[in-house]
């Protein structure tokens, strides 16, 4: 199994390309801003060919370049239903001070294939099978995606694309449309704490992590299964 990330340009966004294994198909998770010419290269350098990119959710800098990757190659984006909207109107994500940024800057457009998740579906693409996890409270469509590890280089059960849900030591932000605090603590229960202590955590942003690690040190995973409470997330990385 191939995993390959790497930072997009901008908010320190992880774009990931999966496959089984180089010269394979692929799917590419995460798009971002400024992407493409490193995305190519990794493509390149594995002998990689996209079959669908994957949206952990609508965030601008999530999505920025799913538009152009999928136009390319005549393929799928993948997106959860209470985040699609923000394909073509990403500020319907953003905050006053955000969209000030970004508003009337550029033209955004759905790409020409969007296909919608829901929760528990597994996916069969470029020979994976992807689980996926509607985990709402970053935003209303957020979502993680889960595939077995064996043969990646952490060999571990399974690996979870967690996109701005879980980070290494914290977890994403509340406060943008969209967001509710108290449905990222149910998912923070229901859909995160049941993972096995070796699933390896490949966040939208920030080092990669394992479940164990986050269960015993990170703030908000310990007060909600000590009280199923957790501290406001301060609004650090991503959007």
């Amino acid at each position: 199994m191939l995993v390959a990330g790497f930072p997009a340009d901008a908010f320190g966004t992880n774009c990931y390309v999966v496959a089984t294994a180089p010269g394979e198909q692929c799917v590419v998770v995460d798009p971002g801003i400024g992407v493409l010419d490193r995305l190519d290269a990794v493509l390149a350098e594995h002998r990689l060919h996209p079959a669908a990119v994957l949206l952990t959710h609508g965030h601008l800098d999530h999505t920025f370049s799913v538009a152009p990757v999928c136009g390319a190659r005549g393929i799928t984006a993948y997106v959860h239903p209470g985040d699609r909207e923000m394909l073509a109107d990403p500020a319907k994500g953003l905050s006053a001070d955000l969209t000030a940024l970004f508003g009337g800057r550029l033209t955004y457009s759905e790409p020409d294939d969007v296909a919608e998740l829901t929760d528990g579906a597994t996916l069969a693409l470029a020979g994976l099978e992807i689980t996926v996890d509607h985990a709402p409270g970053h935003t209303g469509g957020s979502v993680l995606f889960r595939m077995p590890g064996a043969g990646s280089r952490w060999e571990a059960d399974e690996i979870c694309l967690s996109g701005d849900v879980l980070f290494a030591g914290s977890i994403g932000r509340t406060d943008l449309p969209g967001g509710s605090m108290p449905a990222m603590l149910t998912s923070l229960r229901d859909k995160i704490l049941p993972l096995a202590d070796d699933t390896v955590v490949l966040p939208g942003h920030g080092p990669t992590t394992t479940i164990g690690r986050e269960r015993a040190s990170n703030p908000y995973l310990i007060e909600v299964a000590e009280s199923g409470d957790a501290r406001p997330a301060a609004p650090a990385r991503g959007l």
